[in-house]
C-alpha cells in the first residue's frame, strides 16, 4: 500500500468524485478511521462518532436524499461523521472537531492512493434529518458531513491556492 508525505498529501490531495466500484477493503478502512480519531479535539473531548456504509443499496438511498451525493453510487465505502452533543455541548467546537476528523479523513485516503471527497450536511436541515431519520441517529448525535471514499476514476492535477492577499501578519 502506497502511503506519501504529509505536506505532499496534504499538497496534492483533490476532491474525487469518480470512483471505479471496487470495493475498499477493511484494513484500508482501518488506516482511514485511526486518522479520523488522531484528530485534534476542544478539550481533547473527542466528540466524533462514526458510520461506515459498504453496502450498495445504503449509496443508492443517499443519492436519493442528497443531490451532491451522486458519487455514492460508484463509491466503494462511505463514512458519515457524526458530533455527540453529550461529549461536547458546544455546537462550534462539536463541528470544528467534526470538521478536522473529516480533514484527516481526507488527508489519510489520499495518502494510500484512495479518492475521496466531502459531502457537506450539517448546518441544511433537510440533509441532517435525512441521515438522522435514514440511520436511525439518536436525538445527541449530529450528522456533520460524509466523506465518500473509492478507487479513483478520474486524476485531477495539483491546485496551488496560496493567496498572498489573503495572508496578514500581526494585525490586519
Amino acid at each position: 500500500m502506497k502511503k506519501m508525505d504529509v505536506i505532499e498529501a496534504i499538497s496534492t490531495r483533490r476532491s474525487i468524485r469518480k470512483f471505479t466500484g471496487e470495493p475498499i477493503s477493511d484494513s484500508e478502512l482501518d488506516i482511514i478511521l485511526r486518522a479520523g480519531f488522531q484528530s485534534p479535539s476542544a478539550h481533547n473531548r473527542q466528540p466524533w462518532e462514526f458510520i461506515v456504509i459498504k453496502d450498495k443499496s445504503r449509496f443508492e438511498a443517499l443519492a436519493k436524499v442528497h443531490k451532491y451525493a451522486q458519487m455514492t453510487l460508484q463509491a466503494g465505502a462511505c463514512i458519515i461523521v457524526c458530533g455527540n452533543t453529550d461529549i461536547q455541548e458546544l455546537t462550534g467546537f462539536l463541528i470544528e472537531d467534526c470538521s478536522a476528523s473529516i480533514q484527516n479523513i481526507l488527508l489519510a485516503s489520499h495518502g494510500i492512493g484512495l479518492g475521496a471527497v466531502w459531502v457537506g450536511l450539517y448546518p441544511i436541515t433537510e440533509h441532517t434529518n435525512n441521515i438522522s431519520n435514514m440511520f436511525s441517529l439518536p436525538g445527541n448525535i449530529i450528522p456533520v458531513g460524509m466523506v465518500v471514499i473509492g478507487r479513483k476514476g478520474e486524476e485531477k492535477d495539483k491546485a496551488d491556492r496560496f493567496n498572498v492577499d489573503k495572508v496578514h501578519y500581526e494585525t490586519w
